[in-house]
């Protein structure tokens, strides 16, 4: 018997998009023999549909469409099981779902926001658990995570919106603590969307105001000089972990931007009926061109970045370096990456399938594990409780 796979994607963030292509990429290479594959769209006003048509790149250019097409749907528990059913007074259920895949990207989704939801109800899902996943979106406290492991970063400060309204000075002497350039960053997105570089104080000004426009939170970190980037992917959990190849990103700015992630020029298809843009037409070379010394010192920080975040499934960390200093810093982990970094594990002689059934397998473990726990107790501390001070304003109590 198949597992019933529910694919999570979409949702109310600036990564919207990211996600539908990501989504639809894994869906495309999931083994039909094992897994029946059930998309679960969530939009942009928050609404969950389900449907086969959501599994076409087509289908979300007009989503009058999908609102006309496929069912409108919520995901709960029902009598052990999890099920997708119409919404209104003559609700059905539309499918039952084993396990949750969310393939999420940005605020609102990737944050812990969806997996709080999908742990509530208690299905298994994967990837990583809440935790991990707030402080896998949240640069800052991801930072201050790594610098309690004494992992290597660039210097950084950051500050609530709020203290550069109302003390713009304090915070811009601050933050000129730092040797420019700086790179400006909101806390909780990701794919470079309102990231800035400032050279000077002017364009420091710029770069705030429009990171702010985007978050509660701000990071100003030291731009590394000589900068090479790299990432690499690990796969496991807190148990085991593995290593992608390591790729070396050649970015055409200063940093790899939204639209040199996502956007790029090309106008094709791939065989996946995706554009053929994202990620894999980023200009990258894989393998990185490091020392063996350097190769072993980024597969060191990234497990123990992996370990320290308490993350699960396959994240993408992602790494700078000092090119003449042979200097590593690590920069962020990418909980759900973007094409849940498929294309470094190919290298290793892991398939885009394989890595999926690897990520599910992973869950089902992870699933089991927790369900080993204890989260509650059989007692009931309130039976026979007969006496309650201050309790009149109880609805229905009586003493």
């Amino acid at each position: 018997m198949r597992i019933r796979v529910g694919v999570i994607f979409g949702g109310e963030s600036v990564e919207h998009e990211v996600s539908i292509i990501s989504a639809i990429q894994a869906m495309n290479k999931m083994d039909t023999e094992k897994y029946e594959i059930i998309p679960i769209y969530i939009t942009k006003d928050r609404e969950w549909y389900t449907g086969e048509m959501l599994k076409d790149i087509e289908t979300f250019q007009d989503m009058s469409l999908i609102k006309k097409y496929a069912k409108n749907v919520v995901l709960y528990h029902r009598k052990g099981e999890f099920v997708l059913k119409t919404k209104g007074f003559f609700s059905r259920v539309i499918k039952t779902i084993d396990l949750a895949f969310p393939i999420v990207h940005g605020t609102n989704v990737e944050d812990g926001v969806l997996q709080g939801y999908l742990h509530s109800i208690g299905i298994p899902y994967t990837g990583s658990n809440v935790y991990a996943s707030v402080t896998g979106q949240d640069k800052i406290y991801m930072k201050e995570i790594f610098k309690e492991e004494n992992l290597p970063l660039a210097r950084y400060k950051w500050f609530y919106d709020i203290d550069y309204k109302l003390n713009k000075d304090m915070v811009l002497e601050n933050i000129e603590k730092l040797t420019y350039p700086v790179i400006v960053k909101p806390a909780t997105l990701g794919s470079s969307v309102g990231i800035q570089t400032a050279k000077n104080i002017e364009e420091l000004i710029d770069a705030i105001e429009t990171a702010i426009t985007y978050d509660s939170r701000v990071v100003v970190e030291e731009m590394v000089e000589n900068l090479k980037e790299v990432n690499i992917s690990v796969l496991g959990n807190y148990e085991h972990q593995e290593v992608s190849v390591i790729e070396e990103v050649v970015p055409r700015k200063d940093f790899l931007t939204y639209e040199d992630k996502y956007i790029g020029n090309s106008k094709s298809k791939s065989k996946l009926n995706v554009p053929s843009k994202g990620m894999l037409q980023t200009a990258r070379k894989i393998p990185a061109e490091l020392t063996q010394d350097l190769v072993e010192e980024v597969e060191d920080i990234a497990i123990r970045a992996f370990r320290a975040l308490g993350s699960s499934g396959v994240c993408r960390i992602d790494f700078l370096i000092d090119s003449k200093k042979n200097k590593v810093y690590i920069n962020e982990v990418n909980s759900i990456p973007g094409s849940l970094a498929f294309y470094l594990w190919e290298p290793k002689g892991k398939s885009y399938t394989e890595l999926l059934d690897d990520i599910i397998n992973i869950a089902i473990k992870d699933y089991k594990k927790r369900m080993g726990k204890v989260h509650s107790f059989d007692s009931n501390i309130l039976q026979g409780f007969s006496s309650l001070k201050g309790s009149k304003g109880v609805k229905g109590y009586k003493g």
